[in-house]
């Protein structure tokens, strides 16, 4: 079963009272007309600039989250007044009311309530007050309900964010709500009194559980159809790592190894020219399916919700012939799946073929329809690569590295286009931010070579065509770079590919050679200016897990502080990490934020520290720790008063 992402990583910046000032300040220069000052997340100013757009006052009469105030309207599942009786009960508030009316009580003095709303941001059920008031941004703006809706992921949205100002005092979490397919279908929200402390409250708990539970009811009301589809898919995708694609109707269920294969215009490729077709309701020449679009894919092994935009390599979603007489492009020429006229398959029977997906992947595909009460309501794809054959076809390079955040897409997009013409490539950043893996993706079999190992000599550098991968260029030595140059000069064209890593002023040779690669450079973000990519991370830094035992799942808590450590070594900083707590775990169940390391959990300091106070910070956690958390025999441990601890603890806002 497909379930929510989980984690916050939009607007679930951690406030105190004295940056809750700064915010407020800010919002009040807004709707003045004024500009805004510096620190102000770009998500929160952007949403008070559509609020603007749309037209939304913040003195809008609105019932404040909690209050309990009746709603603007008949909502669903009321008289519309029109005589024509009460309407059927939607379907995710037919599977929601019994687990709601359970849970409600948890919320205790009812200073917080409890809403389910509809994937139009529609109030369908509200613990306090009646139903059908709507929550769109064009509606009352900034909000955690259309906030989730948008991005799919669970959100948190705070005081003086909100344009409303009835919202100002309020926070409010959204835990999206997901079909059996994979489908946004509403979602949980929880809204109360504002936090302040920079810990997440039990209700962004009790949101989590409460959609969780009601995923698990609509996949136990889905229709029967719907669950046979999903039963084949769970069985083909269980066990080992396989790249599995369960589709039909209006449902795609695709696994983690699936989707490092597949761009959306392969899936969909496979999808029209998967035997079977025309009873799962393609049409015969355009191979549309009626009401569907390529939409969300769900990893509905592992619960990850997968991006749906198309990446780089995606193609541009317009099916390949299956003519074998045309072939494909260079590589091995797809074999046919069978006429789709004439005799019908037996139920299940598999059949395998060579395709190849408009990325240029050449994969091999079992394809088996499933079947319910002797009609194809689906088909399973296994696929696996074929060895030998050209990763990449005709047009632009795949690239599957994990992350769906704007810089990293805008940089790996604009990496992949430059990939495309025959000439060098530069690819800057930090140490760790992936650029080694980026260069791997982008070339076919490259000769790799390091600087850091030594000189590299004047004959090393190939004067063919196979593609060389030079790792760490802020290291080569005089006589290397000037080899370059004089390469670049000679051959513009050279497949070359270079990896650097700012550091210390670079020598006139090196300047010359990074000028001379300036028009094809790309600098990759540091993992600190994309944190809601670490989501999409986990899963792949993480080792394979022992056979019987689950994969590691992680808390709310632990992916918020995961989130917020400024990871100076970035994505290599973050593997070490995982990978050691995978390691040496001894408990079961999700990772907890006190698993942590101490300068991972506790967060970065609010501050640059001098290398006295790092190590006095340093001191003062690992005491805390040892000592669960107890300022007094903290204080007592260290030979301080409780006084200064809480004022060193204040001076570095841990």
């Amino acid at each position: 079963m497909a379930t929510a992402d989980r984690s916050f990583p939009v607007a679930h910046h951690s406030f105190t009272s004295r940056s809750l000032a700064q915010l407020r300040r800010a919002r009040e220069r807004f709707l003045a007309g004024r500009p805004l000052p510096g620190g102000v997340p770009e998500e929160v100013a952007a949403a008070w600039r559509r609020a603007r757009f749309f037209g939304v006052r913040p003195d809008t009469a609105w019932p404040e989250p909690g209050t309990g105030e009746a709603d603007r309207g008949p909502g669903p599942g009321t008289d519309a007044g029109n005589g024509a009786g009460r309407p059927p009960e939607p379907a995710l508030l037919a599977a929601a009311r019994p687990v709601l009316e359970r849970l409600a009580p948890c919320l205790g003095d009812g200073r917080a309530v409890l809403l389910l709303t509809d994937e139009r941001a529609r109030i369908l059920w509200p613990s306090h007050g009646a139903g059908g008031a709507d929550l769109s941004e064009r509606r009352v703006g900034h909000n955690s309900a259309a906030l989730a809706l948008g991005t799919g992921r669970s959100c948190a949205v705070h005081g003086p964010e909100h344009v409303l100002d009835a919202w100002q005092d309020v926070s409010a979490v959204s835990v999206p709500v997901l079909d059996p397919a994979g489908h946004v279908r509403g979602t949980v929200t929880v809204a109360s009194p504002l936090w302040t402390d920079g810990r997440t409250p039990p209700e962004a708990a009790l949101a989590e559980a409460v959609a969780a539970l009601v995923e698990t009811e609509l996949a136990a009301r889905s229709r029967p159809a719907e669950r046979a589809l999903l039963d084949a898919y769970l069985a083909a995708a269980s066990g080992e790592d396989r790249a599995v694609v369960a589709f039909g109707g209006h449902s795609r269920l695709v696994s983690r190894a699936a989707a490092r294969l597949l761009s959306p215009a392969d899936l969909e490729h496979l999808e029209r020219n998967a035997p079977w077709g025309r009873d799962l309701g393609y049409g015969p020449a355009s191979g549309e399916l009626p009401g569907a679009g390529v939409g969300t894919s769900t990893d509905a092994e592992s619960g990850a919700r997968l991006p749906s935009a198309p990446r780089p390599g995606g193609g541009d979603g317009v099916p390949e012939s299956w003519d074998p007489a045309a072939g494909a492009g260079p590589g091995p020429a797809p074999v046919p799946p069978p006429p789709r006229d004439g005799a019908e398959e037996p139920p299940g029977a598999d059949l395998t073929y060579e395709i190849r997906l408009p990325s240029g992947a050449v994969a091999a595909a079992r394809v088996a329809s499933v079947r319910h009460q002797g009609a194809v309501v689906g088909a399973v794809a296994e696929l696996e690569p074929v060895p030998g054959a050209s990763a990449r076809g005709p047009g632009r390079a795949t690239v599957a590295l994990a992350g769906r955040s704007v810089p990293w897409r805008r940089a790996v997009e604009r990496a992949a286009e430059l990939a495309e013409v025959r000439a060098p490539l530069l690819l800057a950043g930090e140490r760790g931010t992936g650029k080694t893996t980026l260069a791997r993706e982008l070339t076919c079999d490259p000769l790799v070579l390091d600087a850091a190992e030594g000189p590299l000599g004047e004959g090393v550098l190939p004067s063919g065509d196979r593609p060389v991968l030079l790792r760490h260029a802020e290291r080569l030595a005089q006589p290397d770079v000037a080899v370059l140059n004089r390469l670049l000069d000679d051959r513009p064209d050279a497949p070359l590919l270079l990896t650097y890593t700012p550091g210390t002023p670079p020598g006139p040779c090196l300047q010359r050679l990074l000028d001379a690669l300036s028009a094809r450079s790309v600098t990759l973000p540091a993992l600190r200016e994309r944190p809601e990519d670490i989501e999409d991370l986990l899963p792949a830094v993480t080792p394979r897990p022992a056979a019987g035992h689950p994969p590691l799942t992680w808390t709310l808590d632990a992916l918020r502080a995961l989130e917020r450590y400024p990871w100076h070594g970035n994505v290599t900083e973050l593997t070490h990490v995982v990978r050691a707590l995978a390691l040496q775990r001894r408990t079961t169940g999700p990772v907890r934020r006190c698993e942590l390391p101490d300068p991972v959990r506790q967060g970065p300091a609010a501050r640059p520290l001098s290398p006295m106070e790092q190590a006095e910070r340093a001191t003062i956690l690992e005491t805390l720790r040892r000592h669960g958390g107890n300022k007094a025999r903290t204080a007592a441990a260290l030979g301080i008063g409780r006084a200064t601890l809480y004022r060193k603890l204040r001076s570095y806002q841990t």
